[in-house]
């Protein structure tokens, strides 16, 4: 499985440069409200949403913040592969048994970010992800970390990002440039909307560069003022 976390294996790309412009514009989307738990979602499976949640952990964590991934899809889990991390203890042990999480964390996977894998898939995702005992360890983490990147299930599949959008101060929908369909978009921006979840923006994956090359680009298209289309230079 290729891991395409270019922040790490390319640093100096298109595709890393795009993703710490999406840092910025995160970083800068509310004056009023400090985003500090982020939620990354998107409409159906296969839109590269876990590549996006992963490379923007590693931006974050580049900027000097204190960063915690947590691989919140209890579903399809994918971010020990990406990382090569072993993946038999997780979030779900820690949402059990908050005394875990140290023991589970893992820590400075790359300077100033942590990560806390799925671990075993529960019967219950949901239930879990909206229980009392998440929202505890959700504020425990807002202590210890300057943001944390939730990478959750695709909406229109299961509601667990919908119950996590209640807990996060904002939230990504990924979609893949070519393929998604857009009410396949508004669906998931409803179903967002429908819990009062601050819709942070859209962005648009595996985009083509030019003819001779392809690169994991993303484009972050902010909910004001009216979306602008993202310059691309060839080479």
């Amino acid at each position: 499985m290729k891991n395409n976390l270019v922040t790490l294996t390319d640093n100096k790309s298109v595709a890393a440069e795009a993703y710490r412009t999406l840092r910025t514009n995160v970083q800068f989307s509310s004056y009023d409200k400090e985003m500090k738990v982020i939620t990354v979602t998107s409409s159906r499976p296969g839109e590269g949403k876990s590549t996006v949640a992963c490379n923007m952990a590693i931006t974050f964590a580049e900027n000097g913040n204190r960063v915690l991934l947590v691989d919140a899809d209890l579903r399809r889990p994918t971010v020990h592969k990406k990382f090569k991390l072993p993946n038999s203890e997780g979030i779900v042990n820690i949402i059990l048994d908050h005394s875990q999480l140290d023991e589970i964390v893992h820590r400075d996977v790359t300077p100033g970010l942590d990560i806390i894998t799925s671990g075993a898939i529960p019967p219950n995702p949901s239930e879990l992800l909206g229980s009392r005992k998440n929202q505890k360890l959700i504020e425990l983490f807002r202590e210890r970390y300057d943001t944390i990147i939730l990478d959750t299930p695709p909406l229109l599949a299961v509601t667990d990002a919908q119950v996590l959008t209640t807990i996060s101060d904002g939230t990504i929908i990924v979609a893949q440039h070519g393929v998604t369909k857009k009410d396949e978009i508004m669906q998931a921006k409803d179903l967002l909307e429908k819990v009062k979840g601050n819709i942070l923006g859209v962005v648009l994956s595996q985009i083509p560069i030019d003819d001779n090359s392809y690169y994991y680009y993303y484009s972050y298209e902010e909910k004001k003022p009216a979306p602008r289309t993202a310059k691309r230079t060839r080479k």
